[in-house]
């Protein structure tokens, strides 16, 4: 059997365990005796970030966490968790990614549109951040255009989960849900959706004048 299929089929196994046996409100019901220490706070959420791709959580969670017990000032803090907790998907894509159609389309399509411009956009778009993780792998990224356009494209949404997390008394998963407001979704599409347009227009031009 092709070994990187294997891997890849047991990851995605064990993802799919882990998203039904454990869910965000185990993490969001102990919030509140998290959040009453600083320091039991970043512990937390550092080990957070490092086992939610194996749950397959969203990245919100954190910087919903986060700004629960810091406040606004913890949104440097939630953004590099939140690169952090993207990097293990899109290493394991990377290392596994053969030599596929699929991961020819996908260098295809990242040098049309640059690594860190398609990453960024991607991240805008209401995709789920493991889905975009692994795509990005799987084109063969840099780490470091990975990790440049995963800050930017997730910093609206560290900012959103931050300040809802901050806004309430109580952490609740309906604090989860509110982070993702359609108004504040449609705007992230629109930008990240703006971000392609320019490559995918000369893109047009090339082919339309050869």
């Amino acid at each position: 059997m092709n070994r990187p299929r294997l891997a890849a089929g047991l990851a995605l196994a064990v993802l799919l365990v882990g998203a039904f046996v454990v869910s965000p409100a185990a993490a969001i019901s102990h919030a509140t005796w998290v959040a009453a220490d600083p320091v039991r706070l970043v512990v937390a959420v550092s080990i957070l970030a490092l086992v939610r791709p194996l749950l397959a959580w969203p990245t919100t969670l954190i910087a919903l966490v986060v700004g629960y017990g810091l406040g606004p000032i913890g949104i440097p803090f939630a953004l590099a968790l939140i690169v952090l907790t993207s990097i293990p998907p899109f290493l394991f894509a990377r290392r596994f990614r053969g030599t596929t159609r699929l991961a020819e389309v996908g260098e295809e399509t990242v040098a049309m549109t640059g690594s860190v411009r398609g990453v960024t956009a991607s991240r805008l778009l209401p995709v789920p951040s493991d889905v975009v993780s692994v795509a990005a792998g799987v084109a063969n990224v840099p780490l470091g255009a990975f990790a440049l356009g995963t800050a930017l494209g997730e910093l609206p949404w560290a900012v959103a989960g931050v300040v809802a997390g901050a806004s309430v008394e109580t952490l609740t998963t309906g604090s989860l849900q509110a982070v993702v407001r359609p108004e504040f979704v449609a705007l992230a599409a629109l930008a990240g959706c703006g971000l392609l347009v320019p490559p995918a227009y000369r893109r047009y031009r090339a082919g339309a004048e050869a």
